[in-house]
């Protein structure tokens, strides 16, 4: 039997180039490490304050109910890793692609090709930095360090650059063009 063509095995892979540079747009970088360690402090705090609030109505409850209540505190752990969850999936998943301490300090979160990020990317992201920061302390913020797109280890693993969102980096550049 005769072959009439090669065959192509495989498939295509649209390689997409990164949508930051570094160093056209350094404005995107700057100071982004020591905004994004008080940011995850804000959210530390937006994520711990229900949580204790539960802690207090639960103790509470079981005092009311002399003592049957408190074994509700079985529900706390599993109960805290699905608010996280749910906190960063829906606010890095929001149109700001940043949570409520991401905000307030001008960054977000992009796929290195520059889309914004979505609720699975989020919640994948809290998962592998928690996993990230458990282990490896620190050398998941030395990593930033050492790359000009100040990328920590779990940025890396899920293809993402925290920058200064859009309005940030426009005072930047008016700042720079300035010479301030």
């Amino acid at each position: 039997m005769a072959e009439r063509g090669g065959r192509q095995i495989g498939f295509d892979v649209d390689i997409k180039p990164h949508a930051y540079d570094p160093v056209l747009s350094p404005e995107y970088f700057e100071g982004v490490l020591a905004r994004r360690m008080i940011a995850f402090l804000i959210d530390l705090v937006i994520i711990t304050v229900p949580i204790i609030l539960a802690c207090i109505f639960i103790f509470l409850f079981g005092l009311v109910t002399l003592g049957l209540g408190w074994s509700l505190f079985v529900l706390v752990v599993p109960a805290s890793v699905v608010w996280a969850l749910l906190y960063c999936g829906a606010t890095l998943g929001a149109p700001e692609s940043a949570t409520f301490g991401m905000r307030t300090v001008d960054i977000e979160v992009r796929t290195w090709y520059g889309a914004p990020c979505y609720f699975v990317l989020g919640a994948v992201h809290a998962i592998v930095f928690w996993v990230t920061i458990s282990a490896l302390t620190p050398l998941v913020l030395v990593v930033g360090l050492l790359n000009e797109r100040r990328r920590l280890l779990h940025d890396f693993l899920l293809g993402t650059v925290v920058i200064n969102n859009e309005r940030r980096a426009a005072l930047l550049r008016h700042a720079a063009s300035r010479g301030v």
